[in-house]
Parts: structure tokens; sequence; C-alpha cells
């Protein structure tokens, strides 16, 4: 019997899991560190924090056979989409020096609360849209 791909996830002392920090939404421009694609940049589509994984518009495509269903007005036909990467294998591009990097968080206050921004490592720009 086929056993299902189990995603890694370290293991905190005692056997707790810990997962892994994404810290990358929707919308945001990212590099491929590793993989086929290489080197390549895209937007992100979905990020599915659960399984720590992204989706990235251009990158990973896979031909999907699809079988036609008139019920359901689906036409069938060899699509290509995107399939999810790794989020360990994806660095976030800043917007101000274009430059694949690691995440900041800078805590600022804002009308009495506090709102945690996500900055550029290298040069200290804002990485979130409203922020910016």
């Amino acid at each position: 019997m086929a056993r299902a791909a189990k995603v890694s996830r370290r293991k905190a002392p005692g056997g707790v899991k810990v997962r892994e920090r994404v810290d990358l939404k929707k919308n945001d421009t990212v590099k491929v560190l590793a993989g086929r694609d290489k080197g390549k940049t895209g937007r992100v589509l979905s990020v599915d924090r659960e399984k720590s994984r992204v989706l990235v518009e251009h990158v990973a495509m896979v031909k999907r056979h699809t079988r036609p269903n008139p019920a359901k007005q689906i036409k069938g036909g060899v699509a290509e989409r995107e399939s999810p990467v790794a989020a360990s294998n994806v660095l976030i591009v800043c917007p101000g020096c274009h430059k694949a990097v690691r995440v900041a968080h800078k805590v600022e206050t804002v009308g009495g609360k506090a709102r945690r921004t996500r900055v550029c490592r290298k040069c200290g720009a804002s990485l979130d849209k409203k922020a910016q």
C-alpha cells in the first residue's frame, strides 16, 4: 500500500511539532532559490501555512490532463498550471533594493496599537504594501 508523502517538520524538545514561520503574503514578489526553476521571480498567488508551501506565478508549471465534463461546462484537454513550491526555497524581493532578502520585523505603535511590519534586512525598506 502506498504511503502519503509526509511534510517534514522540526520537532521541539518533548516531541511537539513546531511549524516553520512563513513570512510571505499573497501578491509578494519572490525569487526561487532552489529547484528546476532556480533564479525565476514571480508573484505569490497563495500561501499554505500548514504545509509551508507557496504558489508562485509561472513557477513549477505542470501539465494537468482534464477529461471533458459537459455537465460542469469543463472543456477537456491538457492545461498548464502552477504547483506549490516549498516556502523555504523562495525569498522575498525587496521593492527598495531589488534584491532577494530575508525578512525582519519592526514593531511600530500606531494610534496606541502595536503593529508588526515586515522590513528588508539589507536596506530597511518596508515590505508591506500598506506601510509604503
